[in-house]
Formats: structure tokens, sequence, C-alpha cells
């Protein structure tokens, strides 16, 4: 399939996956909780004729389409949004409302793109279908819950998916970016964080707000934990040894005048490295006991881990077969190498249990002369909103576009007519 081939087919899709992402945009999905997202996708899979299975691993869905012999081709997208109350002010923004996990109500928003990356896959799906002269081999399409937990991944393994689906030759992703919308980033080796998520539960004696002197106030022993937390990439680890521990969550306390039993903090470690990350989870144990032994705490803390997985890595010479095909299609200005992020995602976990190479990609949705003058006046913190923000809006044009070119393309180096397998 010609580069002119292609964007002659992704145009005349661009008004219905407009449509599509917007529906979805304002329609967003707790993990584990799509209901509506993977039945839409169901749908439209089906009708281009692919083999459609849903509740894969609780909620997934996993689409097939066999076209002659060849490599057995995974595209993957997830689907879940976060707990976040939108802020963007778009015409389609959500309004939804939901419960997380814990039983708490909160906004629920697609805040990290997650309803771009189906969007995408439909949109790829639409162009390899309608073009089958075009490519040979097997198309296996996942539409991934609850990536957000780190837990999608391996449901859908779990649910005997190599057994059910086939083993594939290849995995591929992509994930929206807060990078100029049109550009595809690519990088091989390391290339998103392992990442590890703690429950800390630290133990006072509660008592009354008037008289601390009988109390050991689990507040106070939370406070000096966390600022004792942030000096162990600042103070223990060298410079070169990428680590992140962010304490995104304490709760303490029901009321003013009362001094608690307990503390808990939720807290997440972003790591590259095994050692790394062993000397990182070392070190708020070693805190942990420390701070909760000089504030007279009755009993030790307790760590509890809620969710980890490992690095993504994408297969260099992979990465460097997609990376040909992106700067063959779209220039030197649009394909470029992306940075190690710190951000995690379980997509790997399909190749790893396979065997096979993967390759993972991001592609940019910020409004290209914005971003480019945040990035030339040191402002992309204040100016450009990242992933997980409340304010995290992508552009629509050339974002879906370049999101069904690129997934369509990284295919196509595989299963392509004229290429070889």
């Amino acid at each position: 399939m010609s580069n002119d081939v292609l964007v002659d087919q992704v145009g005349p899709l661009l008004e219905d996956l407009a449509a599509l992402y917007e529906d979805l945009h304002a329609n967003p999905e707790l993990s584990f909780q799509e209901e509506r997202t993977p039945a839409i996708a169901a749908e439209r899979l089906r009708a281009l004729g692919f083999e459609v299975t849903e509740g894969v691993g609780r909620t997934g869905v996993v689409a097939v389409l066999e076209n002659g012999p060849g490599p057995t081709v995974l595209l993957r997208a997830d689907m879940d949004a976060l707990p976040v109350t939108e802020e963007t002010g778009l015409p389609y923004a959500s309004t939804v409302v939901g419960t997380d996990p814990d039983g708490q109500t909160v906004g629920v928003a697609h805040a990290c793109g997650h309803d771009m990356h189906v969007t995408w896959l439909i949109g790829a799906a639409s162009v390899l279908a309608e073009d089958r002269g075009g490519w040979s081999g097997r198309l296996v399409l996942v539409v991934q819950p609850a990536e957000e937990l780190g837990e999608g991944a391996e449901a859908m393994l779990a649910d005997d998916f190599f057994e059910r689906f086939g083993t594939p030759d290849i995995c591929l992703g992509q994930h929206l970016a807060p990078a100029p919308a049109g550009w595809v980033l690519t990088r091989g080796g390391p290339t998103m964080a392992a990442t590890d998520s703690l429950k800390l539960t630290l133990h006072g004696r509660g008592g009354h707000g008037s008289t601390p002197e009988f109390t050991v106030d689990p507040a106070v022993l939370a406070a000096s934990t966390i600022m004792k937390l942030q000096t162990i990439t600042s103070r223990e680890k060298a410079a070169a040894d990428l680590a992140v521990v962010t304490v995104g969550t304490v709760r303490v306390g029901t009321k003013e005048n009362v001094i608690s039993e307990k503390a808990e903090l939720g807290i997440n470690i972003r790591t590259f490295s095994e050692r790394v990350r062993e000397d990182v989870l070392s070190s708020i144990e070693r805190i942990a006991h420390g701070e909760s032994h000089s504030c007279g705490s009755p009993r030790d803390p307790d760590i509890e881990t809620t969710s980890a997985f490992p690095a993504l890595v994408n297969d260099p010479e992979a990465t460097a077969r997609v990376t040909e095909v992106f700067a063959e299609h779209f220039g030197a200005g649009r394909s470029h190498e992306g940075p190690q992020a710190l951000g995690s995602e379980d997509f790997g976990a399909f190749a790893t249990a396979a065997g096979c190479p993967s390759v993972f990609w991001f592609v940019g949705g910020h409004e290209p002369d914005h971003w480019l003058k945040a990035f030339a006046e040191n402002r992309l913190a204040e100016e450009v909103p990242y992933n997980h923000s409340p304010r995290f809006a992508p552009v629509q044009d050339p974002t879906i576009r370049t999101g069904v070119e690129a997934l369509v393309l990284a295919a196509l180096a595989w299963a392509g007519t004229d290429r070889p397998a």
C-alpha cells in the first residue's frame, strides 16, 4: 500500500472518526467499568468484517481478521478513563461522575487520551479492512481495559488470550503525548518506566485535639514521612539513576478536633533499573519505620503493594523498522526520536508473554505553534497540559489522521505485501 493510497483512504474517514472521538470523550468509563466503549468498538469492528470477541479479561475486546498467509500482527488500544474532573471547557467535555475502587465519588474524564487511542484503532481497522490487497497475514486488534490500574493486559492474557486468538509475531501500540500534533516519536530499548504503587499505613494513638500530649498524632507522622520521602531521589540516588517518588494521596482524620488513629499514604514509584527500584523500595521501608519510631508510634507501619508492572522495553530492531517507515511517510520534520518517559504502561505484557518483539511509540496531540512557542520560552510546564491533567485536551486535526496513519504504516511494516515478513 503506497503512502498516497494511505492518505487517500484516511481522509474520507476523518469526519466520522471525529464524531466517534467526541462521543467517547464525552462518555468516559473507569477501569474495569467499561461497558459502553467496548460495545461501540465491537459493533464497529464487526461491521468491518472482523471476528469479534467481547468480555475478554472482563471488559476487553479482541477482533481478528484473517487475510492469507503472513505474520500475526497485534495492534492494541487501551480504553479506560481516569478519576479526574475535566476542566477543558470543550463543548464535548465530560460531565460524568463515577465511583472509584475505594467507593469514592469522582469525576471521570479521558485525561490521558485513551479515547483517541480507540479512535485511531477503529480508523486503522477501517483502512486495513478496506484494502486487503495491500497486505497479507492476520490482524489481532485489542481494545484493552484497565491500563490505568496496570491490570488490563494481564487480565486479558489470563483469559486464555493466546489459546483463543493465537500468538502474535509482533505487538504494536501507540500513545497520545503532549507533543506537537502531527509528530511521531519512536525510541528503541527502555522507553517507559516500571511503576510500583504502595499503600503506606502509619499508626498513631488517637484522642482529643485539645490534649495532643496523650496521643501520637499520625498527621504529624505523615507530614514528616512525606518530607523525608522526597529526599530519596534528591539525596540517596545519583543524578543518572532516573527515579520518581510521588505521594499522591494522604488520608488522615475525620474531624478537626479529633486526632486519628492512623494515616494512609498512597505512594507511586517510577524507575527504569531493577537495582534502582529495589533501592527506592528499601528506602521507603526504612524511612517509614524510622519516622514511626521517632514519633513514638505504637505499631510498625504497614506497607502494601497495590499495583506493579515492569518497564516497557522496545525491541531495537523492530523499532528501527517502524522508525524507517515513519520517516519515509511523515518526513524528518515530523518523525523524531522520543525521550525516555517516566510514565508507565502495561502494553509490554503482551509481547513478554508471547516471546515476540514489540514497539510502542508516541503521537503528538498539542497545537504545534503553541507548543513550539512554549518550548522556545521554556514554558512547557505552564502552557502545555500533560497527560492526567484536568486540562489535557488534544487538537483533533491532524492528531486523528496522524495516529491512524502511524498505526497502519506500522502494521504494514510486517504485513505489507511489498515488505518481507
